[in-house]
C-alpha cells in the first residue's frame, strides 16, 4: 500500500544521488550493508539510552538504503538472485534491531513494561510475516497479501517513537504498537489461509 504509492515519489528523488555512487563505483550491495549498519546502530545504541528523537533521525537517515540500493540495481539493468537475498536478510535484520532496541529501554531506564512487551510481540510477529511469505514461495506458492506490509511498520513505528522522544505520551506509542501487533497477526493468518486454498485447489496426486 503505502511503499507501492510512495515508490514513484521516492524513485525521482533519489535517482541523482543512485547515479552518482554508481559512477564513483559503489554497489547496490555496499549500499545495503551501509544501510542496515546504521538502522542497526542508530536502534541498539541510540534506543537503549532513551535519545528516541535522534535515534529516530538517525536511522532515518538510512533507512532509505533500502530504496537506493533497487534504483542502483534497476539502473545497472541487474537482477541478482543474491542482492535479493542479501536485501532480504538483512532488512530483517534491520527489523530486529529496531523493535529489540525499543524493548530495552522500555524494559531499563524507560520502565514501561507494556512498551516493551508490545515491541517485542511486534519483533517475533513481524519475523513470522517475512517467513510465512518466504516459506510459500520457496513452495510453489505466492503469500504476498496481507494489512501490514514493511513500509507501513516501519513509517508508524518511526514516526511515533520520534515523538515520544519529544514528549509525546507514551500510550501513543503503546497504543500504535498494540494496533501493529494486531495487524501482523491479521497479515500472517491471511497468508496462511491464502497458502492453504492454493494448496487445497493443487490436483492430488491420484489426479
Amino acid at each position: 500500500m503505502l511503499n507501492r504509492h510512495a515508490r514513484g515519489f521516492f524513485t525521482a528523488l533519489f535517482t541523482p544521488l543512485a547515479r552518482w555512487l554508481l559512477k564513483i563505483g559503489v554497489s547496490p550491495d555496499a549500499v545495503t550493508i551501509i544501510g542496515t549498519a546504521g538502522v542497526v546502530v542508530g536502534a541498539l545504541v541510540f534506543y537503549p539510552l532513551g535519545q528516541l528523537w535522534w535515534g529516530t533521525l538517525f536511522i532515518t537517515a538510512f533507512i532509505f538504503s533500502d530504496v537506493l540500493d533497487g534504483i542502483m540495481a534497476r539502473m545497472q539493468d541487474v537482477k541478482s538472485r543474491w542482492g535479493n537475498f542479501l536485501d532480504s536478510t538483512l532488512d530483517r535484520i534491520a527489523d530486529g534491531a529496531l523493535f529489540a532496541g525499543l524493548a530495552v529501554w522500555f524494559f531499563t531506564g524507560g520502565a514501561d513494561t507494556p512498551i516493551a512487551i508490545a515491541a517485542m510481540v511486534c519483533l517475533v510477529l513481524g519475523m513470522v510475516v517475512s517467513y510465512a511469505r518466504a516459506k510459500a514461495e520457496s513452495l510453489g506458492f505466492t503469500a504476498n497479501v496481507g494489512i501490514a506490509e514493511r513500509a507501513e511498520r516501519l513509517v508508524s513505528v518511526l514516526v511515533v517513537t520520534g515523538f515520544t522522544g519529544l514528549g509525546l505520551p507514551s500510550v501513543v506509542l503503546l497504543v500504535t504498537l498494540v494496533l501493529l501487533a494486531l495487524a501482523s497477526f491479521v497479515t500472517v493468518v491471511q497468508r496462511v489461509v491464502s497458502v492453504r486454498r492454493q494448496a487445497q485447489a493443487e490436483p492430488s496426486p491420484a489426479d
